[in-house]
């Protein structure tokens, strides 16, 4: 999958499970739910755990900062490649982004918009990584979500707090291309 398709998939389906247990697991592989965040796992399971998910079809992309046993480094982008069917990476690290891209990956950078200094960072870094996609945290600031779109070339996920369908829809007018949730209920909205 390229960026260009990663993009238009974001765009038809704007709703994104973001998987974080088995019991979430369990229910996104139920689901209609084209895009997987995977935000649980360690080096043992996360194979077994994208098999799954690729069994049904879903495009997968592994939360690589949040499975245990991997490190912050390169070599830890290099283990998802070459163990997983992973379709991508997110993480908050610039250089895992880049290893990610370079073996092909598709990639999402997370960034936490938590003052106004968040702006500048978010635009430095997306500019000097190129990330296919980023995603920003926490996904109910209508505001600077449109901030951060109109100031990035980048498309943009909106992520964290999401938990009713006004909070997807102010978050997509706002100029996000999706949204990204561990909330099942919101999955199926």
């Amino acid at each position: 999958m390229n960026r260009k398709e990663l993009i238009q998939q974001l765009e038809d389906c704007p709703v994104i499970a973001a998987v974080k247990d088995e019991e979430g697991l369990q229910a996104c592989l139920d689901s209609e739910i084209g895009i997987v965040f995977v935000l649980f796992g360690d080096i043992c399971t996360i194979p077994e755990i994208v098999r799954k998910l690729k069994e049904r079809e879903k495009t997968v992309i592994v939360h690589i900062d949040l499975i245990a046993g991997l490190s912050g480094k390169e070599v830890a982008v290099n283990f998802i490649h070459s163990n997983t069917e992973a379709d991508g990476i997110i993480s908050t690290k610039p250089a895992l982004i880049r290893q990610a891209k370079e073996l092909g990956m598709r990639t999402v950078m997370r960034f936490f918009a938590i003052d106004s200094m968040a702006f500048d960072n978010i635009r430095r870094q997306s500019e000097a990584v190129r990330p296919d996609v980023i995603e920003v945290l926490p996904g109910l600031m209508p505001k600077v979500i449109r901030k951060i779109c109109r100031d990035s070339l980048i498309p943009v996920i909106a992520g964290g707090l999401i938990t009713e369908r006004e909070d997807i829809m102010a978050a997509l007018q706002a100029g996000a291309v999706s949204i990204s949730t561990t909330n099942r209920k919101v999955w199926f909205m």
